[in-house]
């Protein structure tokens, strides 16, 4: 059994339409809603995002990713014997959009199924695949996080619909005898679960009951900066690292000033 997993591929997909600052102030202004390219930089260091055309599906983008990360590993998808698919807007209920993207990948056998945790999701697929890919219960997994967020967003509120795209992003997940990925920290804290969420349903690309994501900016600024500090923290500590050891910080990309702020936090260029 080997003591490891290393990430032997990347990927990734961008919708080809891409929405700039200046194209979504036209659009929002259009609806009677105020905002300026100065205005969202300042607040997000957000200069444009990408949309799907309307017949996309969150397994279409999926695929493209998982085929870049395919061929960067060098692997078939019929040498996979597990996928993950990360996602909180899924093609349907179910089957799991990972089963979809099985069979468009044609590997199929193998295990697949849906993780969803939002922001977080791609974090938590990757920790599974790597506790599996440890335990010997696969050799060559696939982790692909994928989100259509364009269909869930209010464009009469400034603050939330300037934030989110949509795009995919794939890493192919090997056993390995040396040191690959080091140490994984997850955590959740249901007691917020209103601060950020969709209280709707999406299937099939379309949401039912209240479709738009809702969100308290200050509550989540607050909140992110601090348990993304802890958990730094805390994986460092599991790998044995000091921050001055870390060359790269990747944090989750919503918002440039909690990424500054947690940078500043464990004192990191």
């Amino acid at each position: 059994m080997n003591s490891y997993s290393r990430i032997t591929g990347t990927g990734s997909f961008l919708p080809p339409r891409r929405v700039t600052n200046t194209d979504l102030v036209a659009q929002l202004a259009a609806g009677g809603v105020e905002t300026s390219d100065q205005w969202i930089v300042e607040r997000t260091g957000i200069q444009a995002r990408h949309f799907v055309a309307p017949e996309v599906q969150c397994s279409d983008m999926a695929l493209e990713a998982a085929r870049h990360a395919l061929q960067a590993a060098g692997r078939d998808a019929s040498e996979l014997d597990l996928i993950i698919v990360a996602t909180s807007t899924p093609d349907m209920v179910f089957p799991s959009t990972a089963c979809i993207l099985q069979n468009k990948l044609g590997a199929n056998g193998c295990a697949a199924f849906d993780v969803q945790a939002v922001c977080s999701g791609f974090v938590y697929g990757l920790s599974v695949a790597d506790a599996m890919v440890r335990a010997g219960n696969a050799r060559c997994a696939l982790v692909v996080g994928s989100e259509i967020f364009s269909r869930l967003l209010d464009f009469r509120d400034r603050t939330t619909c300037v934030l989110f795209g949509d795009g995919a992003g794939a890493v192919v997940l090997e056993a390995s005898e040396t040191p690959g990925i080091l140490a994984t920290d997850l955590h959740a804290d249901g007691k917020h679960v209103g601060i950020l969420c969709v209280p709707g349903h999406v299937s099939g690309g379309v949401a039912t009951g209240d479709p738009f994501l809702k969100m308290d900016g200050q509550a989540v600024f607050k909140l992110a900066v601090g348990v993304l500090e802890s958990s730094a923290r805390a994986v460092l500590a599991k790998a044995g690292l000091q921050a001055g050891q870390i060359d790269w910080m990747i944090p989750h990309q919503a918002n440039i000033r909690i990424m500054q702020g947690t940078a500043r936090k464990l004192h990191l260029p």
